[in-house]
């Protein structure tokens, strides 16, 4: 399975939060299974950092590559195609965050790891 994780759901891993459900960590943690994380993530974590909003997270800010190295996930790139989809689609939610996480698994046909019930109304097989 190729999995897309959610921004909250990667820091929830890298920080071993229980609020992460041992059936999400199952699917992370599977080898079988690919796991990606979108160059969207990280302009959401270093935004709220740099807000002072995500305190936590400045060493993953500033270092984002590596943590997702060292945990062997791969960066999902934000492509011209994602952008537009993003942008088209329909609906009031307005986080863009959410709406290019959205796009990204529609576009590269990848499950959503998160408890956002927002990914369901856009057709996205989220898992949990």
């Amino acid at each position: 399975m190729r999995l897309l994780l959610d921004t909250h759901i990667l820091l929830w891993w890298l920080s071993e939060n229980p609020s992460l459900p041992a059936s999400a960590r199952k699917l992370i943690a599977n080898k079988n299974n690919d796991v990606l994380v979108s160059a969207a993530s990280a302009w959401e974590i270093a935004t709220k950092v740099r807000l002072g909003k995500l305190p936590i997270a400045v060493d993953l800010a500033h270092d984002f590559t590596a943590y997702l190295d060292r945990e062997r996930f791969e960066t999902l790139a934000v492509s011209a195609e994602h952008g537009i989809r993003a942008g088209l689609l329909p609906g009031p939610h307005k986080d863009p965050f959410d709406r290019m996480l959205i796009a990204q698994a529609l576009a590269e046909n990848l499950a959503i790891v998160s408890n956002d019930v927002v990914f369901d109304g856009y057709g996205v097989k989220r898992v949990w």
